[in-house]
């Protein structure tokens, strides 16, 4: 710990000596960031991702478990929050984490290369967002200062996350277990936001995206800041194209049930 932070602990820990009034945790976080991003606006955000994006912001939501259909931007929407969190000083640090897992029938095999070189490709989607929603300069600085960490879920057994914006991408190729593991690494001051298709799990029934999610929603939960939010075909953005496909596949699971 840098003798900075160390004062502005024992400044706290003073502070409710002084204070008994003052219940805040006493915990270690980075520094905030010096000054606000430019994230780029969007116009054409539709009263669906609008209303995500409050409830995100909401002081009182800890955790969201986000469900919807291909295209409906859970990926965009979740870092786009993430990143006003950041520039807000809400949080010092976004962690993205992704389940190492090929959406496809026939496996690649091993990719060659170092851990990270691995790793880049699973991490594509924050990239490309990234990319979106900020000037290339300010991407570079966040970097230089690790302030976006990009991890599989493997690797987050031990790690105790405050004062992060964590987001928990794909999640319907992640087991029970593993989402547990994702969930419980939550400190204080943390924003997670745990991300699932249901309808693409390509881990062959072995998801517990969908049963994680149903636990956790009802009332009693919302009371302790965990949230259900779950996007439809009707919230897809991507093209007028998916939304036609999609339409299309439900339509004949309905009337061809398995």
């Amino acid at each position: 710990m840098s003798k900075k932070n160390k004062k502005l602990k024992n400044d706290k820990i003073q502070n409710s000596q002084e204070n008994p009034t003052d219940k805040t945790p006493v915990i270690f976080q980075r520094n905030k960031l010096k000054s606000a991003l430019n994230i780029f606006k969007r116009s054409d955000l539709t009263p669906r991702q609008k209303e995500f994006l409050e409830l995100v912001a909401n002081k009182e939501v800890k955790m969201i478990f986000v469900s919807g259909p291909s295209g409906s931007a859970k990926t965009f929407l979740s870092i786009m929050a993430a990143l006003q969190l950041l520039s807000d000083k809400k949080v010092s640090d976004i962690i993205y984490a992704r389940s190492i897992v090929e959406c496809s029938d026939k496996s690649l095999g091993a990719l060659p290369g170092t851990i990270d070189d691995k790793v880049h490709v699973y991490l594509q989607p924050l990239i490309d967002k990234m990319e979106e929603l900020l000037p290339r300069h300010e991407i570079e600085m966040l970097n230089k200062d690790k302030r976006i960490t990009g991890m599989p879920i493997s690797y987050l057994r031990g790690l105790n996350f405050n004062a992060k914006a964590i987001i928990g991408d794909e999640f319907q190729n992640c087991t029970y277990k593993e989402i547990l593991t994702f969930i419980t690494r939550t400190g204080e001051f943390s924003k997670v936001l745990v991300l699932g298709d249901i309808g693409q799990s390509d881990i062959n029934g072995k998801s517990g995206f969908e049963k994680m999610m149903n636990l956790f929603d009802g009332e009693n939960h919302r009371k302790n800041g965990i949230y259900v939010f779950k996007f439809t075909i009707e919230d897809c953005v991507r093209s007028g194209l998916v939304k036609h496909i999609l339409k299309t596949i439900e339509e004949d699971k309905l009337k061809n049930p398995k």
